[in-house]
């Protein structure tokens, strides 16, 4: 019976740096993109590296992934202390026509580097998603705090500075997941092959990698929207305490010339 070829894909940081890591390890790969490097090692080893700080390894041993990880510690920006983690199976079972996607497998009729790379792409994509989920979850759970604060209070208590932070926060959290999520993007290799796009496609739905995308979007979207009307009110809040301070002022004004009157008279 064959083996099947174990993928493993880890979030080891905030980003990668590609160019760095293909002059590290001074190899030719397979493919490679100011943003990937796809690499086979031989003995069915690959590796995949995307800058979005995510690496996929197929046919490798715990140790021998840990230890690989470790080598590339000078080419991660913001690494992650708690790497997050996705695996999958590969099994090739030679002649068959259809491919079978089961709950930690895919059977598929034939296995080569393009397979792999599709495969490892996908799960890529799925651990990517499984990390700003926790993010945009994260901005909910705070945008809930201040709206719950508004409506027991009646009052927004935080500063304009670290609301904008919070904004500024939350607008790199879509930035970053429009630059680094390609649900809507096939690789360029499906595009000539029958093979791959069938099963480039019947990954992104095994993964539910449209689903998760579009619940991160809506959940941004509310975070969004809560920060449109909160941004309101700190604008109005600096905007009264704007009138107050020019009332005083000419209040000031007022009396300083009531005074200056009063003691020339009293003069």
């Amino acid at each position: 019976m064959p083996q099947p070829v174990k993928l493993s894909a880890f979030l080891v940081a905030n980003q990668l740096d590609i160019k760095g890591i293909k002059a590290f390890l001074d190899i030719k790969p397979l493919a490679d993109s100011s943003s990937e490097l796809y690499y086979h090692f031989g003995g069915g080893k690959y590796q995949f590296y995307f800058n979005y700080g995510v690496v996929v390894f197929a046919g490798y041993n715990e140790d021998e992934m840990k230890w690989a990880v470790k080598a590339i510690a000078a080419f991660q920006k913001s690494p992650s202390l708690n790497w997050l983690r996705d695996d999958h199976e590969l099994l090739c079972e030679e002649g068959r026509s259809d491919i079978a996607f089961d709950f930690d497998r895919v059977v598929v009729g034939r296995l080569n580097d393009r397979v792999i790379r599709i495969a490892m792409f996908n799960l890529a994509q799925s651990v990517a998603l499984d990390y700003y989920h926790g993010v945009s979850e994260t901005l909910l759970t705070e945008v809930k705090g201040f709206a719950n604060q508004l409506e027991l209070t009646g009052k927004l208590k935080i500063s304009r500075n670290n609301m904008m932070r919070f904004i500024g926060k939350a607008l790199n959290t879509q930035n970053e997941i429009a630059e680094n999520i390609y649900i809507f993007d096939a690789p360029d290799l499906v595009w000539d092959d029958e093979y791959l796009d069938k099963l480039h496609q019947g990954l992104m739905k095994h993964f539910d990698l449209r689903v998760r995308f579009s619940e991160i979007e809506y959940t941004l979207r509310i975070i969004e929207d809560n920060l449109s009307v909160f941004r309101e009110i700190i604008n109005q809040r600096e905007s009264n305490l704007l009138e107050y301070i020019i009332i005083v002022l000419i209040l000031v004004e007022v009396f300083d010339l009531l005074i200056t009157k009063i003691l020339k008279l009293a003069g």
